[in-house]
């Protein structure tokens, strides 16, 4: 009896060691689950912290790749713009030289030059010249009276002109020419006035003696002729006037 009661105590016991071993497994097991479940909470919240920073990371990357995109499309416009305003500038500084290369060539053709006329250098513009040089060409093609209005408008055109006394002598030769006599003689006497050592001045004493003497003042063409003699004795002009002088007598 005892022992039927010993054994069954035993295997009381037993049952309830299983049953209390059995309970501390279950208990084991649901920590874990519950360590593993919270493991992979945390891990899947690291993880989607993580997917967050990169997106977002990746987000600004994109950005920051778009802005310094556009920044060097801006950049190729301002060249491109620069560029052209550049082009532009050298064809603007190319256009001022030659305008300036121009202005330069038409002011050296308008600058005074030194010329040389019956002996005499002085300085002229290339107009006043040009002017002189068409009326002496009036004058040696046999056009009188044009060349007479070509030599007087000269005169008062250039009232300083260092050609004056040359545009006097050959205003009085054309004057001459066209039988203006007395206008003649005062142009010459102007000349001799103006430039009594020039060397045409003792041809134009002799000219005046000459328009003297188609006017038939005889006496005045003789003393011009003296004079001519005494003021200028070895000029071709003096050895014309002696002969002049001596039919005269």
């Amino acid at each position: 009896m005892q022992r039927a009661l010993l054994r069954g105590a035993a295997l009381a016991a037993a049952l309830l060691c299983v049953s209390v071993g059995s309970q501390a497994a279950l208990f084991e097991d649901d920590e874990a689950r519950r360590a593993i479940l919270d493991l992979r909470q945390r891990v899947e919240a690291m993880r989607q912290q993580t997917d967050q920073r990169l997106s977002d990371e990746n987000g600004q990357l994109r950005r920051s790749l778009l802005d310094l995109q556009n920044q060097i499309e801006q950049m190729r416009g301002d060249l491109a713009r620069m560029t052209g305003q550049n082009e532009q500038l050298q064809r603007t500084v190319s256009e001022m030289q030659s305008r300036q290369t121009t202005i330069d060539d038409r002011l050296k053709q308008n600058e005074p030059t030194k010329v040389s006329v019956d002996g005499r250098e002085f300085t002229a513009d290339p107009k006043e010249k040009a002017d002189f040089d068409a009326a002496l060409g009036i004058f040696r093609a046999g056009q009188f009276a044009q060349a007479q209005t070509a030599f007087a408008e000269f005169v008062k055109r250039y009232p300083q002109s260092g050609y004056n006394a040359s545009a006097l002598f050959w205003l009085g030769n054309a004057q001459y020419a066209t039988r203006n006599y007395n206008e003649a003689i005062a142009n010459f006497r102007s000349m001799l006035s103006l430039a009594p050592d020039h060397a045409k001045a003792p041809e134009a004493v002799l000219s005046i003696a000459n328009c003297q003497i188609e006017l038939k003042d005889t006496r005045a063409a003789r003393r011009t002729l003296e004079d001519l003699t005494k003021a200028y004795p070895q000029s071709e002009a003096a050895q014309a006037g002696r002969e002049r002088l001596s039919r005269l007598r």
